[in-house]
């Protein structure tokens, strides 16, 4: 009888613990927000190890402050925009809520067209939106080599689409790295580990902004 007594108890606090807003058991099953990474070689960590990657490092502060959320890469090292927009649909699983999109750096050191890059850029935007996944968009800037005209034409991309589509902008991804060779690799141009924790914590504040999206939710 004692025994009975005791499992019905035991029953009944699990029965309690279950039901939302009733205590931990509910919140630690909690699906994580699932965040990909989807760029060129400034997301895929290039020369780098795995775990000293953009995505990882994001994904490890934004735990370290309490947010439950998963970041995948999906970088691929020289890929354009054009690039990015054919393998987007393949690259992004269904169960996705949001994607860090960075591209773009490449179409500009290739000197390609600005009004291409816009275009394939408010494709992958549409296409995402059109599935219900939120974007938080990574601005690139030009090169100041190719000309002021350039330059003027493709750094107004990620603004205006950011303005246009109500998406969250950063508006330059490498923004305390470029040209501080301290925190780039020998070529000078990707950012070494340091140089990724300096991206982090310039990005910080708009991921988490871009997670209220869907912790509030």
């Amino acid at each position: 009888m004692r025994f009975r007594k005791l499992a019905a108890i035991a029953v009944a606090i699990l029965g309690l613990a279950a039901l939302p807003g009733t205590g931990a058991i509910a919140a630690d099953g909690d699906d994580p927000v699932r965040i990909v990474g989807f760029g060129d070689s400034l997301m895929a960590g290039y020369g780098l190890n795995g775990s000293e990657g953009f995505p990882a490092r994001l994904e490890a502060t934004l735990k370290d402050r309490g947010h439950n959320v998963e970041i995948t890469d999906a970088g691929v090292s020289g890929d354009t925009t054009s690039g990015g927009l054919a393998r987007l649909d393949w690259s992004i699983p269904e169960d996705v809520d949001g994607v860090i999109l960075e591209l773009g750096a490449n179409d500009a050191l290739r000197g390609l067209p600005p009004e291409k890059t816009r275009e394939n850029l408010e494709a992958m935007i549409t296409r995402l939106k059109e599935r219900g996944i939120e974007v938080l968009l990574a601005g690139m800037l030009a090169p100041p080599n190719l000309g002021e005209d350039y330059e003027a034409r493709f750094n107004a991309i990620y603004p205006e689409l950011a303005e246009k589509h109500d998406v969250i902008l950063y508006p330059f991804f490498l923004d305390g790295v470029t040209g501080n060779p301290d925190l780039l690799l020998d070529d000078g141009m990707h950012p070494n580990a340091n140089g990724i924790n300096r991206m982090v914590d310039g990005i910080l504040p708009y991921a988490e902004n871009f997670l209220a999206r869907f912790e509030t939710g």
